[in-house]
């Protein structure tokens, strides 16, 4: 269970940085942990979240949840888990929509990590305990492709190609709006300076960051999208997408959740997003591995739905009404 402090900040404490007073007045906890919890929501200040930086007033209220420790090494669960390909070197799976990639606070169970645990036999510990095998994440909400890497040398080796941008990754994204086939977004990304749970192509150290439409298909006021991306930072493609003006249907972090919307698309419970394919160099011999990935069912089905509509005499226009923010 959680342990919350609640603490009314005292005269001596007036103008002192919020990250040193929660390290100072939390047993236990360093101004390193201080900071992540401020980032990751975890401290309020008068019941809003605030920067570690925010200057306190004496007689302010802070509150800190801590949540429980996370064991240091993940236990094997007997998760599905979709294999498209696997070997003595690496695997190709399918992570699934509303599963972590791997342990961290508030989530020591049900990850992509104790999945692979399970299912595959020796994974390389480049990434540390916690993160046995992984050589690059999908988000939360995001379903598809990912590589995973049996050992150090098969790990070192694919992190080289994700780091010189020779890995191909295309996704599928339905949107809301007309991009423009052959659109490049290439803006820096990094935490969002006010909401420090959201990216931002406004952050002042953003990274390199680049995107490209590669297909378009109208859909109504929606699009179906094939995306590509160069690197892959935080969110990238909900970022960039959404502050073009074309957020991903079903976001609710990035403006993809709309009034009006067609009875197909309220009904999905995450973000429309799936890496439908990954091509790469295999680490042993260097021949090209080409995988793709089918969208899943709960995506297929709104696109389904979509066509249906858009196939009518009208359009689909009693389905899918004018955009409405």
């Amino acid at each position: 269970m959680d342990a919350t402090h609640r603490l009314q900040v005292g005269p001596d404490d007036d103008g002192k940085r919020l990250d040193v007073y929660v390290a100072e007045c939390v047993p236990a906890l360093s101004r390193s942990q201080a900071q992540r919890l401020i980032r990751t929501g975890h401290v309020r200040v008068n019941g809003a979240e605030a920067r570690p930086s925010t200057p306190l007033v004496a007689g302010c209220i802070v509150e800190v949840d801590v949540p429980p420790p996370e064991p240091d090494t993940p236990e094997p669960e007997a998760l599905p888990l979709t294999i498209r390909y696997e070997d003595d070197d690496l695997a190709v799976i399918e992570k699934p929509a509303g599963m972590v990639v791997h342990p961290g606070a508030g989530h020591a169970s049900g990850t992509l990590v104790n999945a692979l645990l399970f299912h595959l036999s020796g994974l390389s510990g480049i990434g540390g305990k916690a993160r046995p095998g992984i050589v690059h994440r999908l988000d939360r909400g995001t379903s598809g492709l990912m590589v995973v890497a049996k050992h150090d040398a098969a790990h070192q080796a694919l992190a080289r190609q994700f780091a010189g941008r020779r890995v191909e990754k295309l996704y599928t994204a339905l949107v809301w709006g007309r991009p423009e086939k052959g659109a490049v977004f290439d803006r820096p990304i990094g935490r969002d300076p006010v909401h420090r749970q959201k990216m931002s192509t406004r952050a002042p150290k953003g990274r390199a960051a680049l995107t490209r439409i590669v297909d378009v298909e109208p859909l109504g006021p929606l699009s179906l999208v094939t995306v590509a991306i160069e690197s892959g930072r935080t969110h990238q493609i909900r970022v960039h997408l959404s502050e073009a003006g074309y957020p991903v249907v079903g976001d609710p972090v990035y403006g993809g959740r709309r009034r009006g919307a067609p009875a197909a698309v309220t009904r999905l419970e995450r973000p429309f997003l799936h890496a439908t394919r990954l091509v790469f160099d295999h680490p042993r011999d260097g021949r090209m591995m080409e995988l793709s990935s089918p969208l899943p069912d709960d995506l297929q089905g709104v696109v389904d739905a979509l066509r249906r509509a858009a196939a009518r005499p009208d359009g689909g226009r009693r389905d899918l009404p004018p955009e409405t923010p």
